[in-house]
């Protein structure tokens, strides 16, 4: 049995905590050291129980956190080789620790499996994850068929739903933003964000939590709605939430079966 907690989720910062007995893997840095530290003692956890850090990518929402946990806690990092040269540039002092990978390449920590795919988004070496019956899916253009063939299968799924096509394009972005966003490489909208769901569920996710939603572009209500009206057109009733923008979640366990169909 796997647990997971997202710690905060969105262009703010992003990271989240996922647990199988005494392994713990903090996912993405993005918020300070100090709140990663008060979340994990929320838990009775401290940063000596984390097993190791995995990045997704280098953008700053995923990573602002490492440099002072580096320097405190001395954890592993484990990113692809392209992540792990723009972050090496953008905060030397993670280099000591970062532990690279090929997305080719399952690897363990400690006890738990962890698969990874390239991402297309606009930071090189992005990834996602499988680890365990856990799949993690965000800043993402659009999907493919190695991320479908890797999270096939897992329970539990965080998977980005980032805007509303609309909003975005009738919104304040400046032209090259809204082009950023919408593009290949830029984050899924609510709609493709439902039509991943679909396939997910069918082949036997119990639990969709959508995460990274923009502040500007999108609203909570909007995504739930988008999500589940497109699953329930096909009989589909997983369960699913939001992932908080600034707090920690609930606790979320892959053992629910919670999926009616």
């Amino acid at each position: 049995m796997s647990t997971l907690y997202t710690l905060a989720s969105g262009s703010s910062g992003n990271a989240m905590l996922l647990s199988q007995g005494t392994t713990h893997l903090l996912i993405d840095a993005g918020i300070s050291c100090r709140r990663i530290v008060t979340a994990l003692a929320s838990l009775g956890l401290q940063p000596s129980d984390l097993s190791g850090i995995c990045i997704t990518h280098s953008h700053t929402d995923h990573v602002s956190g490492l440099k002072t946990l580096s320097k405190k806690h001395k954890l592993p990092i484990y990113l692809s080789h392209q992540a792990a040269e723009e972050l090496s540039a953008k905060i030397p002092e993670t280099a000591p620790y970062l532990r690279c990978f090929s997305t080719s390449t399952p690897f363990y920590v400690e006890d738990l499996l962890v698969q990874t795919f390239s991402v297309p988004h606009d930071a090189a070496g992005t990834v996602g994850y499988r680890i365990g019956d856990v799949g993690v899916l965000t800043d993402c253009g659009y999907v493919t068929q190695e991320m479908a063939e890797t999270l096939f299968g897992v329970s539990l799924l965080v998977l980005e739903s980032n805007h509303d096509v609309e909003m975005v394009q009738s919104g304040p972005y400046p032209y090259y933003l809204k082009q950023r966003v919408l593009g290949d490489d830029g984050h899924l909208s609510n709609d493709h964000a439902a039509q991943f769901a679909q396939a997910m569920v069918h082949n036997g996710a119990a639990t969709i939590i959508l995460a990274h939603l923009s502040q500007d572009n999108n609203t909570p209500q909007t995504a739930l709605r988008t999500v589940c009206q497109a699953l329930e057109v096909v009989g589909l009733r997983p369960t699913v939430e939001v992932a908080p923008r600034d707090v920690m979640s609930r606790k979320y366990e892959t053992t629910e079966v919670l999926c009616k169909k």
